[in-house]
């Protein structure tokens, strides 16, 4: 039963203009601001190859191919098999498995007392019997490796550690072990694992076989580079069928990629030519993207007679292979495949929003009463802030720990203000600098471009004296909060997360919070009322 190709790539479309337009999924903070402001996400990031990797899924389930896993471990033989005289080529590019073989562990009676040495003590027969039965046993196969310590420690009637130190210091054998390759390699085409499961289903199952798998593959290459890797992802998928030609290929190829925009598809004989494909039927798939234009994406081909007949496959098998870091490096418009897949190995950007989200109150009060006094610490600071000195105005009179506790913002000096110039300096984060500015015509460029924190100076000190205030209340004491001149985001109860301050530094950024901020509260415990 064949697929209606314009009607799926409609659809495919219709969900990429909601979904995939908007960019690949990014960390979208639900809010930055407020006087005590938590960056949080609506949605966590997915990496950018398993964001594909699904899309890809969903894709091809919606199309009508189920799912399949191809074996992954792969023996030489089949290689000869589905490659024929092009194997030995194939092979060089390939991984083989290998392991540490079992020793033949002697114990004569230079190891009994090196064993007996360190134990402290003599081995009697018995033990030196279940001590030889113990290593002939691992070397049988029937104690595993993982086991052995764990055996002999029970056996020698010591601890693991000591059991390790024998191992080490009385059998040099164990140390002198180097691995020996099988005959068995890594799958480094999906195509390998097709043919296996196809010679396995083919007749067990109503045709047309629809299949996909999206797995890793594994490639010898000389060494990794901005568009290869050693192990990389295969978005593959086989058709089989008695009347599956090359159109198969081409519908397959348009319904899938219009799923990530691809408007328009050419396609052109494929110069490789790989031997378990039919002569001339090798195709590569490039697709025109609305922004980057005609890029190679995909190949597929119908699989030679000759091939399938070395599994007894009866009916003409399409398949068609998709590298996702490929699709992955288009869709994210990436130069290095190494930095797409391993962003963690290199230099990572932080916006001005994600900066801004890592800056902070140092201190803050605890209860939500503490949090109401801050708020009518900075309103009242706020409404008297050109109050001249001295002065002193209650902002907050209540109840903390059972204690009546009154609230006072006060300047107690003459020729001076209630707030000091800085009070009402917002941070910013512009251009990877952290900075207080005011509302002035100097700071309006940074105002308007820069990201807001939410945090001006007398929030982050009101959150401070509140939060003291709460504490000394607790243990039946009065307070004093000060805050002069600010220097370091310290000064004014700020705290800039380590690794974006690690990255502000990196990049030869600055971090300016200065500013006279002179602003003082002092709370005070009065009598309770008598009853």
């Amino acid at each position: 039963m064949r697929f209606d190709v314009e009607e799926f790539k409609q659809k495919a479309r219709e969900d990429f203009e909601h979904a995939w337009h908007e960019g690949p999924s990014v960390l979208t903070p639900a809010g930055v601001g407020g006087r005590y402001p938590r960056l949080k996400y609506t949605r966590a990031t997915p990496h950018p190859i398993f964001e594909i990797v699904q899309r890809l899924r969903e894709t091809y389930l919606s199309m009508g191919f189920d799912e399949a896993i191809n074996p992954l471990i792969v023996e030489e033989s089949d290689i000869y098999r589905q490659f024929g005289p092009e194997a030995m080529a194939v092979l060089d590019r390939v991984f083989y498995l290998g392991g540490l073989p079992r020793p033949n562990v002697g114990i004569a009676k230079k190891q009994i007392e090196e064993i007996e040495g360190i134990l402290g003590r003599a081995l009697t027969p018995r033990i030196e019997e279940k001590l030889r039965e113990t290593l002939h046993g691992y070397k049988k196969g029937t104690i595993d490796g993982d086991e052995l310590t764990h055996e002999l420690a029970a056996v020698l009637e010591a601890d693991d550690a000591t059991v390790v130190h024998i191992l080490d210091a009385v059998f040099p054998e164990f140390r002198e072990l180097a691995p020996e390759s099988s005959r068995n390699t890594l799958r480094s085409h999906m195509t390998s694992g097709w043919f296996m499961t196809l010679s396995a289903i083919w007749e067990k199952r109503h045709l047309p076989i629809r299949l996909f798998s999206i797995d890793r593959c594994f490639r010898r290459e000389q060494e990794e580079g901005p568009t290869r890797l050693m192990t990389y992802h295969s978005a593959s998928c086989v058709v089989a069928g008695e009347d599956v030609t090359l159109e198969e290929g081409k519908a397959v190829s348009e319904a899938l990629l219009s799923a990530f925009g691809f408007t328009e598809f050419r396609f052109q004989p494929d110069e490789k030519r790989s031997k378990y494909y039919m002569p001339d039927t090798q195709t590569e798939v490039y697709a025109r993207h609305p922004v980057l234009g005609w890029v190679e994406v995909a190949t597929f081909g119908i699989y030679s007679p000759s091939a399938l007949a070395e599994y007894g496959i009866g009916v003409p098998v399409m398949n068609l292979g998709l590298g996702v870091e490929r699709l992955a490096m288009i869709a994210y418009q990436s130069n290095d495949v190494r930095q797409l897949t391993y962003p963690q190995f290199f230099p990572q950007d932080l916006s001005d929003r994600e900066i801004a989200g890592a800056v902070h109150l140092r201190a803050e009060p605890a209860s939500a009463v503490g949090k109401r006094m801050a708020d009518a610490i900075r309103a009242t600071a706020a409404e008297h802030a050109a109050a001249p000195g001295p002065c002193a105005f209650t902002a907050w009179t209540g109840e903390i720990a059972g204690r009546a506790v009154e609230v006072i913002v006060e300047e107690p000096e003459s020729n001076t203000k209630l707030c000091g110039p800085a009070c009402f300096n917002e941070v910013y984060v512009h251009n990877g600098a952290v900075l207080g500015v005011p509302d002035t015509e100097k700071w309006a460029e940074v105002r308007k471009e820069g990201v807001s924190t939410g945090i001006t100076y007398l929030d982050a000190v009101a959150g401070l004296a509140a939060a003291r205030i709460e504490e000394a209340a607790r243990c039946g004491e009065g307070t004093t909060v000060q805050v002069k001149m600010s220097k370091l985001p310290s000064d004014v109860n700020l705290r800039i997360e380590e690794y974006a301050m690690r990255y502000v530094t990196d990049h030869n950024k600055k971090v300016d919070l200065r500013g006279p901020v002179f602003l003082t509260v002092r709370s005070v415990i009065r009598e309770q009322p008598s009853q």
